[in-house]
């Protein structure tokens, strides 16, 4: 890390001819890049660090060529020698997906969305002219093996886990049918791969895109789908149909001649079942392999989405193993094996969940039922041991920061919810009133105030249980050093 604020450090004063009032660190997301923001005088940029040169230089080129043609990505301001460091302007922290938080499914957003659609359409065509596909990171073209990667994905990690019984031949026939007719089409541009609201960002209402250095060579199609059908935005279907129209009138006035709009949204259908089907593939390696708690609990969602594609999309193909199957996985009762119990108003019991500091002694339960669990969070690295920490809680934003890269605290979490959620689910069947779940470390102020606040909050969402929230500590924080 010192390395890293170095280089910045040194790369960016050789850019404004002094060096920076402040670089700080951004949270990581799921790649091995590093984020910092840079502040200096009434302007901010921001800096990747990034020891996959491979990665660096894809997306330096990707952007150099969109710049050229006048696209909507970040400017390039500066690149380290040895290319593990490049300095981009500052667009900003809204993304679309923000901004639909904000304000929901109203005109403002939409008109975001469409924004969104105009300006895809045009990094798709315009931006591959001329584009070097050499220069991409793996495949040069999202081809049939790619897309039966896809499928087989789904296949292991959700499929065959159900243990229901099913021709596997005639099914790999089907995937070998599918994979062939969506990669059969002549409308392959530039293809961005990962086309989600969490990629655009909003600044002074345009739009911006990032993150699009694992592009490659595909059909126009899976882009469309991908930002459509993004769980997360809960897009309605007559948003999800109007969009697609707009965005095939976009892509009209881009072409010599306008497209099939038939075959497109036949093929355009099957995009977006493989991306349902990658979307459970994932979550059922994370949850069924990785026993991580939100992925499980995100399942039954996906199959409801799966569910309405299932009943009303037609893909112009006949595929008569993978729809039984498909039917097979989206049946009511199915699904109704992955939706956890949920409490009501009639529901009497109450979670008390505690942070405490072992110094102090372990809270007492003073309900009838007497005792709970207690999880002892000492073996985490602890971020009151750093001086920038010392003074904050597990609240706050940049100690979540730490202990969620730093550490193994989602791992030990992980754990935790396997354990509770067995008796959360028998105590609301069984009408039990009380359970209590305690969390200690050595000060009561950041591993187990971090551990309490996440177990409330999953609590909470999957079961809509009543939580009590306590840091019994919390008078003996650290305030000021």
């Amino acid at each position: 890390m010192e390395a890293a604020l170095e280089g910045i450090g040194s790369l960016f004063e050789n850019l404004k001819g002094k060096p920076a009032d402040r670089i700080e660190k951004l949270p990581q997301s799921g790649s091995d890049r590093i984020y910092f923001r840079i502040y200096f005088e009434d302007e901010t940029f921001i800096a990747t660090y990034n020891n996959n040169i491979q990665e660096n230089r894809t997306f330096i080129n990707f952007t150099l060529h969109f710049r050229q043609k006048k696209l909507p990505v970040p400017e390039i301001l500066a690149i380290s020698d040895d290319t593990s460091i490049y300095i981009q302007e500052d667009l900003g922290t809204e993304s679309l997906l923000d901004k639909l938080t904000q304000h929901g499914h109203n005109d403002y957003v939409y008109g975001l969305f469409q924004k969104s659609l105009k300006q895809l359409a045009r990094i798709q065509i315009l931006g591959d002219k001329g584009l070097n596909y050499d220069w991409c990171l793996t495949a040069k073209e999202f081809g049939k093996q790619a897309i039966l990667s896809d499928l087989l994905y789904f296949k292991y990690y959700f499929l065959d886990t159900l243990k229901q019984p099913y021709d596997k031949q005639a099914m790999l026939d089907d995937f070998e049918d599918l994979s062939t007719y969506l990669t059969r089409t002549p409308y392959k541009y530039f293809m961005f791969r990962d086309f989600q609201s969490r990629n655009i960002i909003v600044k002074n209402d345009e739009v911006h895109f990032i993150d699009y250095q694992g592009g490659m060579h595909g059909a126009l199609q899976y882009d469309v789908a991908s930002m459509l059908w993004q769980a997360k935005a809960e897009l309605s279907d007559e948003w999800k149909n109007s969009l697609l129209e707009y965005y095939m009138d976009e892509v009209d006035q881009l072409m010599d001649h306008p497209i099939n709009r038939s075959a497109f949204v036949h093929q355009y259908n099957g995009y977006v079942l493989i991306r349902l089907l990658q979307v459970l593939g994932a979550y059922g390696f994370r949850g069924f392999f990785q026993r991580k708690a939100h992925f499980l609990s995100s399942i039954p969602l996906a199959l409801r989405n799966l569910q309405w594609f299932v009943k009303n999309m037609d893909l112009g193909i006949d595929l008569p193993e993978f729809y039984k199957a498909l039917r097979m996985v989206v049946d009511d009762e199915m699904i109704a094996k992955f939706e956890p119990i949920q409490a009501d108003e009639e529901t009497p019991l109450v979670v008390k969940i505690c942070s405490f500091s072992y110094k102090k002694g372990i809270p007492a339960d003073e309900t009838e039922n007497g005792g709970g669990f207690v999880f002892d969070m000492r073996g985490i690295l602890n971020p009151g041991r750093f001086d920038e920490y010392k003074t904050l809680c597990g609240k706050d934003k940049s100690v979540m920061d730490f202990l969620e890269q730093r550490t193994k605290m989602q791992d030990f979490l992980n754990s935790v919810f396997d354990l509770v959620d067995i008796s959360v689910e028998d105590y609301i069947k069984r009408g039990f009133k009380s359970l209590m779940i305690n969390f200690g470390c050595t000060g009561g102020q950041h591993r187990s105030v971090y551990a309490a606040e996440q177990t409330a909050r999953h609590l909470k969402n999957k079961y809509k249980v009543k939580v009590e929230l306590c840091h019994t500590n919390e008078k003996n924080w650290v305030r000021s050093i």
